[in-house]
């Protein structure tokens, strides 16, 4: 399995790249959302892959972020009828804090607008993804929409990543407040999360 490739970027173009690894050329299809990330050809780049093997054809897809390869994974790998194609419109329609806020809302008009995802479809993808991506999704998109303070965004991610321990929402929330009035205002997201982990 190509996990990442690490090379000089040779040829970028919206939907795929040329990544030179060692005096070999690797031709990567990527979405949108990692080709605005691309540095300029010619410098070093590395990206994230995925290998997909077809019967007439290996495929190599490339991401700038572990956050978008993950997403494509889930995409191809949980939702009937979705290839990797489609996964590819999805990432380029939409960003991945956008596209979790949408399936934890049950939003099927916004996900029904990206290019090659009907109605259907996108009733699809928010009854097979919406347990996977859960509320830890919905109040992800909620702060990337209100900008949150320092504090307030530090809150939010310890929060997230204590619901992805499997805690529920309000008992993550109460925990964290708690770490944080315990550890005070310069307590890092990693120490409240511990901080946390040991009271529970």
């Amino acid at each position: 399995m190509i996990t990442f490739l690490q090379g000089k970027l040779v040829e970028s173009l919206p939907t795929q790249v040329v990544v030179e690894v060692h005096g070999v050329g690797y031709e990567v299809l990527i979405p949108l959302s990692s080709f605005d990330k691309l540095p300029p050809p010619g410098q070093d780049v590395k990206l994230l892959t995925q290998l997909i093997v077809r019967e007439d054809a290996h495929i190599l897809y490339g991401f700038m972020s572990a956050t978008e390869r993950d997403l494509f994974r889930l995409l191809i790998n949980s939702v009937s009828g979705i290839g990797p194609k489609t996964a590819l419109n999805i990432l380029s329609g939409m960003n991945a804090t956008a596209f979790r806020g949408a399936v934890a809302n049950s939003d099927v008009k916004s996900l029904s607008q990206i290019s090659g995802v009907g109605k259907k479809t996108a009733e699809r993808i928010v009854v097979e993804l919406r347990d996977k991506i859960g509320s830890a999704g919905a109040l992800e998109a909620a702060s990337a929409k209100h900008g949150l303070s320092p504090d307030d965004q530090k809150t939010n991610d310890a929060t997230l990543a204590l619901m992805a321990l499997g805690f529920k929402q309000v008992e993550a929330h109460d925990a964290v407040r708690a770490a944080q009035a315990m550890l005070g205002a310069t307590a890092t997201v990693e120490q409240l999360v511990r901080a946390c982990l040991k009271k529970g």
